[in-house]
């Protein structure tokens, strides 16, 4: 179990795509009396983001039209929620989730753990200019104004973007960090949250991996039963997250998937978040997992706790079990 899984999407580039006819039947799909919701699920599920950005491009060209005015006019709740998600380029789409986890009053700290904790330093650099970009502030002051203490630390370290490259690790250090780590909790009274942050944010995932097997070694302990006797709050799950995205990320998003679906109501905000930013990276290994975690399939579990054209579009989404 390691984080060079090979990742396999559910959604795929569609073979002889065609941006004019999808664009045609999209505008025939939503024209006139009532809408075709089901032909809007077939086209758009069935192609990958950048085949329906050239769709978007298309509709202004030989329509005339925005495609996502006419889609948000036509659609409606979370059905329209996960359309419209569809639509907008992956770095884009995990921008406005962020800075709707920040907006307004309260902010959704397990977001922001979910998308900034799981994500290399190539992505994450990619995330920080284009939020700026969209919003106008830099996406690590707004962070630093909605969080406090150690969590804070953590993720400032993580947005800026200092983490090493993945691929290269140095086992030696490995051994340094592991003892470093020890050091800072188990090894002393009290924690030193310090090492922890800037440890679990500067190492790639790669030398984590490696860093967490020293420590096992070392301690005959998880790094998960330290986390657990050391540190709490924001700051922990922070830090767990990190901990299960070096070692299998489909196994972090299964379980985020489970827990936004179990027990009573539904947390449809991280279930349409998770399905669509993972579709085209790694959906099928994250059902895979779910099914060996769970005992059942993912859709499965979809299917019971959703209705209408908003199950539809994420079954679609999903594909077969």
């Amino acid at each position: 179990m390691s984080w060079y899984y090979v990742p396999v999407p559910t959604v795929h580039a569609a073979e002889n795509f065609n941006a004019s006819e999808d664009a045609a039947a999209l505008r025939k799909a939503m024209k006139g009396f009532g809408t075709d919701e089901q032909a809007i699920i077939d086209i758009l599920c069935a192609r990958n983001n950048y085949q329906r950005l050239q769709i978007v491009d298309a509709f202004r060209v030989d329509l005339k039209r925005d495609l996502l005015k006419d889609l948000k006019s036509e659609l409606s709740g979370k059905f329209e929620d996960v359309i419209v998600g569809l639509m907008m380029p992956p770095v884009n789409y995990l921008c406005k989730q962020l800075y709707k986890a920040m907006d307004g009053i309260g902010t959704d700290e397990k977001t922001l753990i979910e998308i900034l904790c799981s994500q290399n330093n190539d992505q994450m650099h990619a995330i920080a200019h284009r939020y700026e970009e969209m919003f106008d502030r830099p996406l690590a002051e707004h962070v630093c104004s909605e969080t406090s203490g150690n969590f804070r630390r953590l993720l400032t370290l993580i947005i800026t973007g200092t983490r090493d490259q993945n691929g290269v690790v140095d086992p030696d250090l490995a051994v340094e960090q592991a003892k470093s780590l020890y050091n800072a909790g188990e090894g002393k009274w009290g924690t030193d949250e310090s090492v922890f942050y800037k440890i679990l944010a500067h190492a790639s995932f790669s030398q984590l991996e490696i860093v967490f097997e020293e420590y096992k070694k070392l301690t005959g302990r998880t790094i998960e039963q330290a986390l657990k006797a050391e540190v709490s709050g924001d700051f922990y799950e922070a830090l767990s997250a990190i901990v299960e995205c070096v070692q299998m990320a489909p196994h972090f998003f299964a379980k985020k998937l489970f827990l936004a679906m179990d027990g009573l109501g539904t947390d449809d905000k991280t279930l349409i978040r998770i399905i669509i930013s993972r579709a085209e990276i790694d959906l099928q290994n994250i059902k895979d997992e779910f099914e060996q975690m769970y005992n059942k399939t993912l859709l499965s579990m979809v299917m019971n706790e959703t209705s209408g054209d908003y199950k539809r579009v994420l079954c679609a989404l999903i594909g077969g079990a």
